[in-house]
């Protein structure tokens, strides 16, 4: 190979905005150059034009990614700069005729000679330009503009007021009893010695939030707690309130009825009404499972009446008794370097892949590089930053980089990603200790990594996670994490940090049988949000009406009230500053897909498995260059059956 296949990750926040100019300029010169050529192929005309929006986000991508591990006042600054530049060329490219039309007569002029992955190109472009208005007056195109320029905007600032939200709030416990009983791990996070006394402090960052909501013994301390989380960022409601205008707008605009039907356009459910009875008929199955549950729960509870920041604690105390499972038995065997390590093994048992540690330097010392072989030949690299930090957003994730690829020169590209996690803070004397529930997280993650990374397409735009509908993009990460409960996968990890035992089969068994705890209120929790997110974007709603809405779903899914000072919805990243406004249902959708290959796996035996072959070589192999409703049917030999789905989470029906 002429060149290395990987970027060095570099970032100097000090010239950014002006590499950022220069590319968009060569951008569009380059595309004014390309629509100049008489007779367009999708060589000449389609796989150029692609490999412009590769670089771009090759560019941009170090930056969105700096801003979420390593905020500071410059990120800031430089990100949101760059957001209005960035928009623009996005929206005026996505917008131009002249592209669009070229598209259309390439498809129609080639569409015999096109490989499976350049027509999902073209058929992705077309599809792209017509929800962005291409073929719209000039009037419209220029309010479109206006739209995402702004939308871009909030988006930012929702996420960055819940950052400072969260970071500005601690609370300093110094009586004792408020603090017994608790972890010596947790408590070893947040004590504060001075000469006098020793104090501790707890935050909203999670590992600290969900350690008090879990251990913490007062339910005083607990409710100021969970009130300041509920409460955080109140003035992401005016952000709510004019971004939902924004994006009816631009539905209409478009010719959608609503934002939810424009969000389905581009996902594998068929429309909305699908979507509502997908959801609805999941809480109807689960609602009477969730009383059972709570009804026992209550039986645990000292309080006169149980409250929503006491569920939490409640639960672990049942948890331990119904099961004899205490989280804290449980993390010595889950060592962050040691989980990460047996991750790889079992990856490299399923689908014969082998990662191997590359030495560099990168943005914080706990982040890691490896490179990733399949049958000895370099395949991907993938970054992990694993640990908590005050400069870090909150939660998971997975973002995508490089994408595999032929270039225009026909020289391979390979892929890479980051994994992002906030997980316990190690220290030379202290290491970072996992719940079970951070190691699911882990495989998770993982699930979405390898899914762009094992991609062996030749076309960018849709290599890996590119191009694939967003209601089939949990897929991979929910059938990985099904396997962080299973013997053979946790054996090769789970080892005592300090003595090396292996867990135990009563350990596992334990595990496996609290699996399902509680599953039907996790399951109307997860509906209560999707239901949320998509009526609310079936019609406009102002602020208050914004609320009146969420109350009304909580009266099909929420078993106790929470109070009224809960605005959960300004905390909702996920769909006001993700991806997710109108897609939140995708995750329990595509658990749909997940269960489903899950349990053909595990039933053939997994390191012996077919199906897992299968998946490697037809789901993670082909990334989006076919719908995955394809590529399901092609795994499985049928379409997919809802059941798995409720098997998966232990819920019991009568149908």
């Amino acid at each position: 190979m002429s060149k290395s296949p990987f970027i060095p990750f570099e970032l100097n926040l000090d010239t950014f905005l002006d590499s950022l100019t220069t590319i968009l300029k060569t951008n569009e010169t380059k595309v004014n150059t390309l629509l100049t050529i008489e007779n367009k192929t999708y060589s000449n005309f389609v796989k150029p034009f692609e490999m412009l929006d590769e670089k771009l986000e090759q560019l941009f991508t170090p930056l969105s990614h700096i801003n979420a591990v390593n905020n500071s006042e410059q990120s800031q600054e430089v990100y949101a700069a760059s957001l209005e530049p960035l928009t623009l060329y996005s929206t005026k490219i996505s917008q131009n005729i002249n592209i669009y039309h070229a598209m259309k007569t390439i498809f129609e002029n080639e569409k015999s000679s096109l490989n499976i992955e350049q027509a999902r190109v073209i058929e992705l472009n077309i599809q792209g330009f017509e929800l962005s208005g291409a073929h719209l007056d000039d009037e419209k195109k220029k309010r479109l503009e206006e739209i995402n320029l702004e939308k871009s905007k909030l988006t930012n600032d929702f996420s960055q007021n819940l950052l400072d939200s969260t970071n500005a709030f601690e609370y300093t416990i110094e009586d004792e009893k408020d603090i017994k009983g608790m972890p010596q791990s947790a408590l070893d996070i947040a004590k504060v010695e001075d000469k006098n006394s020793t104090k501790y402090v707890f935050t909203l960052q999670m590992p600290s939030y969900i350690a008090y909501m879990t251990y913490g013994p007062s339910q005083k301390v607990r409710e100021i707690l969970y009130k300041a989380y509920t409460t955080r960022a109140p003035q992401n409601a005016k952000i709510i309130d004019t971004l939902m205008k924004l994006r009816q707008e631009m539905a209409q605009i478009l010719g959608f009825e609503n934002f939810s039907s424009y969000s389905l356009a581009t996902k594998m459910a068929p429309n909305t009404d699908t979507v509502l009875e997908f959801l609805e008929t999941l809480a109807e199955n689960s609602f009477a499972q969730g009383q059972e549950e709570l009804s026992v729960l209550k039986t645990m509870s000292s309080e006169s009446s149980l409250q929503s920041y006491d569920t939490t604690f409640y639960s672990e105390i049942l948890k331990k008794e119904k099961y004899d499972i205490d989280e804290e038995e449980y993390k010595p065997y889950f060592e962050q370097n040691s989980v990460v390590n047996g991750l790889f093994e079992f990856l490299n048992k399923l689908f014969t892949i082998e990662f191997k540690e590359v030495n560099i330097e990168l943005w914080d010392k706990k982040a890691k590089a490896f490179d990733i072989y399949h049958d000895n030949t370099l395949q991907a690299r993938i970054y992990t930053d694993l640990e908590a930090r005050k400069s870090k957003r909150g939660g998971a994730w997975m973002h995508n980089w490089q994408a595999h690829c032929k270039n225009e020169d026909d020289e391979t590209e390979l892929a890479t990603a980051f994994i992002v996690c906030s997980f316990p803070a190690s220290s030379d004397t202290t290491p970072s200790l996992l719940r079970h529930d951070d190691v699911v997280t882990l495989f998770h993650e993982m699930g979405h990594a390898i899914h762009h990374l094992l991609s062996g397409v030749n076309e960018n735009g849709v290599s890996g996670v590119n191009g694939v509908e967003w209601d089939a993009v949990e897929f991979p990460s929910q059938f990985l994490e099904n396997f962080a409960y299973e013997p053979s996968v946790l054996k090769l990890f789970a080892k005592h940090y300090e003595n090396g035992d292996v867990i135990s089969n009563e350990m596992i068994e334990k595990l496996q049988a609290s699996k399902n705890f509680q599953s039907a209120m996790a399951t109307l929790r997860q509906v209560e949000f999707a239901l949320f997110d998509f009526k609310l974007h079936l019609k406009l709603h102002n602020e208050e009406e914004v609320q009146h809405l969420l109350n009304d779903v909580r009266k099909k899914t929420a078993l106790i009230t929470p109070p009224e000072y809960n605005k959960f919805q300004n905390g909702f990243s996920h769909i006001f500053a993700g991806g997710y406004a109108a897609g939140y249902y995708s995750y329990k959708w595509a658990e749909v897909l997940s269960a489903d290959a899950f349990f053909k796996v595990v039933d053939e035996g997994i390191f012996d498995s077919k199906t897992a072959k299968g998946y490697r070589d037809i789901v993670l192999e082909k990334g989006g260059s076919q719908s995955m409703q394809e590529l399901f049917i092609e795994l499985m030999g049928r379409e997919p059956e809802v059941s798995n789905l409720l098997r998966l989470n232990g819920i019991q029906t009568s149908k």
